[in-house]
């Protein structure tokens, strides 16, 4: 198995999958006449991020991660979405440049170092399959199961299927 597709089938299932529950949480709020704000304002506790930060975080994570690997600069995101609709435009823009790259991109990434901050002004580096598998994608699984999480705690009617991006 090459590199890009340990790395770049994984954030497109997810990223999909996250697209499509966002689209039952609507259709949820709408039915339920709940206020999406509420929605995605939801958090599992009080110190989590609520569920629109866990959807910007994930695509965070898939765009850095597929940068970073490549050695390439990732789009700005400034974090301003507030409804489901930004959210999704965010999803397809991610969707869109992780299916930009190509395998050849992803050649030598492995063992590329790749240098990321870690907060409070600190950075890490890390060989590029430690980054992937270490780092990026389990953070990026986090962010996704959390939002899925948030939403099955709200009542949306979503399953392991939904999660798995099954139709």
């Amino acid at each position: 198995m090459s590199f890009y597709d340990s790395a770049v089938p994984a954030y497109l299932q997810m990223l999909g999958s996250l697209s499509n529950l966002l689209d039952k949480a609507e259709a949820h709020a709408i039915a339920k006449k709940i206020e999406p704000a509420v929605l995605l304002g939801t958090r599992l506790y009080p110190d989590m991020l609520p569920l629109s930060r866990q959807v910007q975080v994930a695509c965070d994570q898939a765009t850095r991660g597929c940068a970073r690997l490549t050695q390439n600069e990732a789009p700005s995101a400034p974090d301003t979405e507030t409804t489901f609709t930004e959210l999704k435009q965010r999803l397809t823009r991610t969707i869109d440049f992780v299916k930009a790259f190509t395998p050849a991109q992803f050649e030598g990434a492995a063992e590329r170092d790749v240098t990321f901050p870690i907060g409070g002004g600190n950075t890490q580096t890390l060989k590029g399959q430690q980054y992937l598998s270490n780092f990026s994608l389990p953070n990026f699984y986090f962010h996704v199961a959390t939002a899925h999480g948030i939403l099955r705690m709200c009542g949306v009617e979503i399953g392991k299927r939904d999660f798995l991006g099954a139709n």
